[in-house]
């Protein structure tokens, strides 16, 4: 049962990073000023959304009743994605793809610790194709960093 407990804890650790990223690339979508940015920043905000959906049926399977709907600290965007506000603020595209790949260097690190975890074939299939998706979108955020100004 243990194992379980911490299994549905992780997948709640991810589901309130995905969460995080949602809002944050909501916000970084309103704040750019670049609308090829905008429509790319929304389309991650919306794939954060369908991963976490797919996260949280899958914590229903093992039993978890309530899954995590929310992102950190209820609302209180991660510390990774902290410094977006001001970031969005100041209406600097380079500076806010600089923080949106810092609130994607979390969300690498947490999957990285559930690929780690002792995963069902099932839940790891699905937790590793999100990876894979989460990873292409921080390369192509920091890629993006290095070539705006």
């Amino acid at each position: 049962m243990k194992e379980q407990t911490e299994l549905t804890s992780r997948i709640n650790d991810l589901i309130e990073t995905l969460k995080d990223g949602q809002e944050g690339f909501k916000q970084a979508a309103e704040g750019v000023k670049d609308p090829q940015l905008k429509s790319l920043f929304n389309d991650y905000s919306l794939q954060r959304s369908r991963f976490a959906t797919e996260l949280q049926s899958e914590a229903r399977v093992l039993g978890e009743s309530k899954p995590e709907t929310s992102s950190s600290a209820a609302g209180a965007l991660h510390r990774a994605w902290i410094n977006l506000k001001s970031a969005v603020t100041s209406g600097d595209d380079h500076a806010i793809l600089a923080e949106c790949e810092r609130g994607e260097d979390s969300a690498v690190e947490e999957y990285k610790k559930a690929m780690n975890d002792n995963l069902s074939a099932s839940l790891r299939g699905i937790v590793a194709r999100q990876f894979a998706q989460i990873k292409e979108a921080h390369d192509r955020i920091k890629n993006l960093r290095d070539t705006t100004k």
